[in-house]
C-alpha cells in the first residue's frame, strides 16, 4: 500500500485495547464499521431458536471481525462478536474504505483481500460440514488452529463443531488411544 493511502486509512483508524467478554458488534444492530484484531480472540456466534448461542468462527492475531455481508448492505448483523481474552482491536469506518476506493487503487486491493479473506474462512467452515464428520472437524481444528487449543471453552468449541459435549469427549479419548 502506499503511503498516501497508508496515512489516509491511519488517520481514520481507532486502536482500542479490549477487555475480556466485551461485545465488538451486536447481533441486531447495523454495522459502520471494520475491526482487526491486531492480538487477542474473539467469537462470533448467534443465538438458536432455543436461546443457545451456537459458536460460527474464531478469529485470533490478525483476523477480520465482521459480518460482511450485513456490512456491505447496511443490514443489522445476525451475529454477535465477543471478546474471550483481552485484544487490541483497531476500528475502522467503512465509510472512509468506500471513499478511499475512489482515490486510492491499493485500497482497492485491500478491499478485495478482505473479501476474499471472509469468503475462504466462510467456504471452509460450510465445506466442513458438508465434506466432513465430527471427528474429522475435530482434527481439523486442531491443524488449523493449534494455537486456540487451550485458549476456547470445551462449550464454545462443541457449539463450533456441531457436536454434544460427550460427543467431544468421546471423540478426544478415542483420538488420545491411538
Amino acid at each position: 500500500m502506499d503511503k498516501e493511502a497508508l496515512d489516509y486509512l491511519l488517520n481514520a483508524c481507532a486502536c482500542s485495547i479490549t477487555e475480556n467478554k466485551k461485545i465488538i458488534i451486536k447481533e441486531n444492530q447495523i454495522q459502520s464499521n471494520l475491526f482487526f484484531l491486531t492480538r487477542g480472540l474473539v467469537r462470533g456466534f448467534y443465538l438458536d431458536e432455543n436461546g443457545n448461542e451456537i459458536t460460527i468462527r474464531f478469529i485470533n492475531n490478525k483476523g477480520w471481525i465482521t459480518h460482511y455481508s450485513a456490512l456491505l448492505s447496511k443490514r443489522p448483523s445476525k451475529y454477535t462478536f465477543q471478546c474471550l481474552e483481552e485484544s487490541n482491536i483497531v476500528k475502522i469506518p467503512f465509510e472512509i474504505i468506500i471513499n478511499g476506493y475512489d482515490q486510492f487503487s491499493s485500497l482497492q486491493k485491500l478491499g478485495r483481500l478482505i473479501a476474499e479473506n471472509v469468503l475462504m474462512s466462510l467456504q471452509s467452515r460450510v465445506e466442513s460440514f458438508q465434506f466432513l464428520g465430527a471427528e474429522q472437524r475435530y482434527l481439523e481444528f486442531l491443524e488449523k488452529y493449534p494455537e486456540l487449543f487451550n485458549r476456547v471453552s470445551l462449550s464454545h468449541l462443541c457449539t463450533y463443531l456441531g457436536i454434544q459435549r460427550q460427543s467431544l469427549s468421546r471423540i478426544r479419548k478415542k483420538i488420545a488411544g491411538k
